[in-house]
């Protein structure tokens, strides 16, 4: 067992402990909270990493004294600064890892995401997601149903549709045509960028193979308000809240959304794309 699970598992106890002396039930907390009753036994068997707004929640809603509360929050804190090993992580099970994301952004109101590889998953079709979990599942020997994964996954786009938060997507045109489905997945997945792009409180923009880039587009990442920024390696996940980071991603988010196509423009590119597609699978 690794020190990040123990100290996980030792959080979780903790958070129990303190719940039982509130003599509430998880249903009870659950409720109190406005979470679903699958998020606390998450947390306290370990299946789920608390952030501090978790702890700082959980600690008020059970009357824990103040000094209680702050050691809760350096211990969450203390986790969710580490590098989170995905060997690790992939065995709480795909499903468990969609949730954590879907409480991340519960959390957020102002999203930036670049990616230069593949759809974002907020804005994938069931059968896209069900093709990239199952390279997941393969390649990590990830626990869990693929079917959990997508139907959380799913839920998760539920967030697109509320006015007060902003989406700001640039997707590389690589990570339009790279063929991490079938073809005809990936019309149905060009066909799905093309409503969304509409939403009023999206705006998603494509860099286009012809456009001169700002910078070498080495990985993907995402923007949590002003918050954090997340990244994955091929064996890390990392989530930076260092002020110097968000704000150094923050310029290079807006560097690529410098020339990038937004809006008609871009839907004109992924037009293109879904030709091209059209045509390769009529031959």
């Amino acid at each position: 067992m690794t020190s990040f699970q123990q100290a996980r598992i030792d959080l979780g106890h903790r958070l129990r402990q303190l719940r039982e002396a509130a003599q509430l039930s998880g249903k009870d907390l659950a409720e109190r909270l406005r979470w679903q009753p699958s998020k606390i036994s998450r947390l306290e068997n370990a299946r789920q990493t608390a952030t501090a707004d978790d702890v700082t929640a959980w600690a008020r809603v059970v009357g824990a004294a103040p000094d209680t509360a702050d050691d809760l929050v350096r211990r969450a804190v203390s986790l969710l600064d580490r590098h989170d090993d995905w060997k690790q992580r992939h065995r709480s099970g795909l499903a468990a890892i969609q949730e954590d994301i879907r409480d991340l952004e519960a959390r957020t109101t102002l999203f930036r995401v670049f990616e230069p590889g593949i759809i974002v998953g907020l804005l994938q079709t069931t059968e896209y997601a069900r093709h990239i979990f199952r390279k997941v599942k393969r390649l990590y020997s990830a626990d869990d149903e693929i079917d959990a994964a997508v139907r959380v996954r799913m839920q998760r786009q539920e967030i697109l549709y509320d006015r007060a938060r902003t989406f700001r997507f640039v997707v590389a045109e690589s990570a339009l045509r790279t063929l991490m489905a079938p073809p005809e997945v990936m019309r149905g997945q060009l066909d799905r960028l093309l409503a969304v792009s509409t939403l009023p409180n999206v705006d998603f923009g494509v860099l286009p193979f012809d456009a001169e880039l700002p910078a070498s587009p080495i990985h993907g990442f995402w923007i949590y308000d002003d918050s954090m920024v997340g990244l994955a390696t091929m064996t890390k996940d990392l989530n930076l809240r260092d002020s110097d980071d968000i704000a150094f991603y923050a310029r290079a988010f807006d560097d690529f959304a410098e020339v990038a196509k937004f809006g008609e423009s871009g839907r004109q590119v992924i037009m293109r794309i879904l030709t091209d597609f059209q045509q390769r699978s009529s031959h």
